[in-house]
């Protein structure tokens, strides 16, 4: 697990905990928990929200680091504004992270599906909460095994990527067939852009 630090935010976003998790085994539960938490009312649902308290993001379309620490950045700017789109900063990552204004769509797409068996997990929170109570609570939640972060250069699915963003008939990674590297490089490259900009599109 990794930790971010945002101190030019307020407290309560100021620090982010990620974690890739692989060969995840419950995926279809974690999504039924997901909405069975937010029907709940009363103390018990407080409790199950809790729980399952982060976004869950499907990693094979996150091209790369930096590709997931600038939605974080973005989804915790528009919280500090009062110019969030969905409910929570984690399911705004998933939004700014969709190449629509969707949210739908976006939840969908990036969200836990029943067939995912690679997961990213983010908690923005404050300072208070440490990295060993985070990785419990991910550990809680999710059956897999939590892997280095770089591992997910073994996992994106950059077809899936590609179709999504619409890239399969730029002109600049259409210049980099037959190179997958370069290739890879550009539509990360241009993921990361728009995700920059989302919020200046809006």
């Amino acid at each position: 697990m990794e930790t971010l630090q945002f101190p030019h935010f307020q407290s309560r976003s100021s620090r982010v905990h990620f974690a890739l998790f692989r060969n995840v085994s419950n995926s279809s539960a974690i999504k039924s928990r997901i909405i069975e938490a937010s029907t709940i009312e009363g103390d018990p649902g407080e409790i199950a929200r809790e729980a399952v308290n982060f976004a869950f993001i499907s990693a094979r379309l996150i091209t790369s680091r930096l590709h997931l620490e600038t939605a974080i950045h973005q989804a915790i700017l528009a919280d500090s504004q009062n110019g969030l789109r969905t409910k929570t900063v984690h399911s705004e990552i998933l939004y700014i992270m969709n190449p629509t204004h969707n949210i739908t769509e976006a939840i969908r797409r990036f969200g836990v599906s029943n067939e995912d068996s690679d997961l990213i997990l983010v908690r923005v929170d404050s300072p208070d909460l440490n990295s060993s109570d985070v990785e419990k609570k991910m550990r809680e939640v999710v059956s897999g095994d939590l892997v280095a972060f770089s591992e997910l250069e073994k996992v994106t699915d950059w077809a899936s990527v590609k179709k999504y963003f619409k890239l399969n008939s730029d002109v600049a990674v259409k210049g980099a067939a037959g190179d997958p590297t370069r290739e890879k490089t550009i539509v990360d490259n241009i993921v990361i852009s728009f995700v920059a900009m989302k919020n200046v599109m809006q």
